[in-house]
């Protein structure tokens, strides 16, 4: 299989290889990735069969800026000289009259001009006879310089990489544009916990989102991520429920469409939502399962918004139940509206269930992605193995790191055919497990001390 230098955007790299898998399984293809690969550097080798499956890739991950078909690298000139020289077979075709120019750069550096021109000279032995077009050359030669960190005088500094690379460019992602496309400050509604929009784009990648797909989202708010991201615009049918019916519809009276839809309608994917239902999810109206291909949410977890349930968080005396009941009758009668009392959801527990509601809900090989919040120093991995039911597998668990604490961005898949009755969400999860995410909100609001180091 040939080789592919990837050169990805400096954001978020424990994403990088999840999201490539994820679209090449999407679309029948596989990617070959050394056992060695270091997937936080911003470059990767790895080897797909064609350069038609580099494209797909660069034309639907968001994080690769950059695809080079590989010639060579080194831990120095003399080495990458050497190796390119041994893969003069695969470049020795543009030599004669092919239009080129190189482009030098570097990770964590900057290359001075005078420099970069004694690299290009250094590959004179290529001996290419084509015109040095700049504007409009028919092939561009990159060569890569990779630096730890950007610590220290540039001087000091200077040729000191850990790795060069070098090959020819076969494609730029494409894909980075749609981040300003659905940039939250461009967009006609959204709330205080709208999902920012790389990783919402991320979040459909993971999803599998392509037309035909039929996604739901069941704490979808103000929408961010099912409907004014691209769940809808790669093509898939939305289908999106919260327990306040208010996020869904925002500001704008009973002649205005709910607030979700008018932001659609500004991306053009309007006609992909097939409805907007206000419930609890753990009251949910589902009396069937294997519906979905897939569910994709960032559940509420108490720092700006909590979860909720219906419930009581203590139980009526019979006295005030019956005097409830009353209350119901009586607002039944008079058309005034009812709203149940709820209770809060813990975070652990709303995760578990969600896993198991996923797997009643999800076709087989249906994908749950969804984020969860956790404190950095006290995560372990069976945090997330502790949320497995059986036939739910976990495909990828990746880190977005804020410090003390972080959200991982879960992708499990339904691995099973069986039939499951649906969830009652009234039984325990038993573990001795305590996860990380367990009382979050609790832990975020105390600085993520210990109860006995608060005074």
């Amino acid at each position: 299989m040939p080789a592919f230098l990837f050169v990805f955007a400096q954001s978020h790299s424990e994403f990088r290889l999840p999201e490539l898998e994820s679209v090449a399984e999407l679309h029948g293809f596989a990617i070959s990735v050394p056992p060695d690969c270091d997937t936080s550097r911003p470059f990767m080798v790895l080897n797909l069969e064609s350069e038609e499956h580099v494209r797909v890739l660069a034309s639907r991950c968001i994080l690769i800026k950059h695809v080079y078909e590989f010639y060579a690298q080194g831990g120095n000139y003399d080495e990458l000289h050497v190796a390119n020289k041994a893969s003069s077979h695969m470049w020795s075709s543009y030599v004669h009259d092919t239009p080129f120019k190189f482009a030098v750069t570097a990770y964590n550096h900057k290359i001075s001009e005078s420099r970069q021109r004694n690299i290009v000279e250094s590959f004179s032995y290529m001996g290419f006879l084509g015109k040095i077009d700049m504007k409009n050359p028919q092939i561009i030669l990159g060569c890569f310089e990779e630096y730890d960190s950007a610590t220290g005088l540039r001087e000091d500094r200077d040729g000191k990489f850990r790795q060069v690379y070098f090959g020819r460019l076969v494609v730029d992602g494409s894909a980075r544009a749609l981040i300003k496309m659905f940039d939250v400050k461009k967009r006609l509604y959204y709330g205080n916990t709208s999902m920012e929009s790389e990783v919402s784009l991320l979040m459909a990648n993971q999803a599998l989102a392509s037309p035909s797909r039929l996604i739901y989202d069941p704490f979808c708010g103000t929408g961010s991520m099912a409907y004014r991201s691209p769940t809808a615009y790669f093509g898939a049918q939305v289908f999106g429920s919260d327990i306040d019916g208010r996020q869904m519809r925002g500001k704008g009276g009973k002649d205005k469409p709910p607030g979700v839809l008018r932001a659609a309608k500004q991306y053009g994917v309007a006609d992909r939502i097939v409805d907007l239902c206000t419930f609890d999810v753990t009251r949910n109206p589902w009396r069937c399962g294997s519906l979905f291909d897939a569910i994709i949410t960032d559940p509420p977890y108490g720092v700006r918004a909590g979860a909720k349930r219906l419930g009581r968080k203590k139980e009526l005396s019979d006295k005030k139940k019956a005097a409830n009941i009353e209350h119901q009758i009586s607002a039944r009668n008079t058309q005034q509206p009812y709203v149940p009392p709820t209770k809060p959801y813990e975070l652990s527990l709303l995760a578990a269930d969600l896993v198991v509601l996923a797997r009643y809900l999800l076709k087989p090989n249906g994908r749950l992605v969804f984020f969860l919040p956790t404190v950095n120093e006290q995560y372990e991995e069976v945090d997330i193995q502790s949320m497995l039911c059986d036939g739910m597998v976990l495909v990828a668990n990746s880190l977005q790191d804020f410090g003390s604490w972080g959200r991982r961005l879960v992708t499990i898949r339904k691995t099973t055919h069986e039939s499951y009755p649906p969830p009652s969400f009234e039984e325990e999860h038993p573990s001795d497990h305590v996860p990380a995410h367990k009382d979050f909100r609790e832990q975020y609001f105390r600085g993520f001390k210990k109860e006995s180091e608060v005074q």
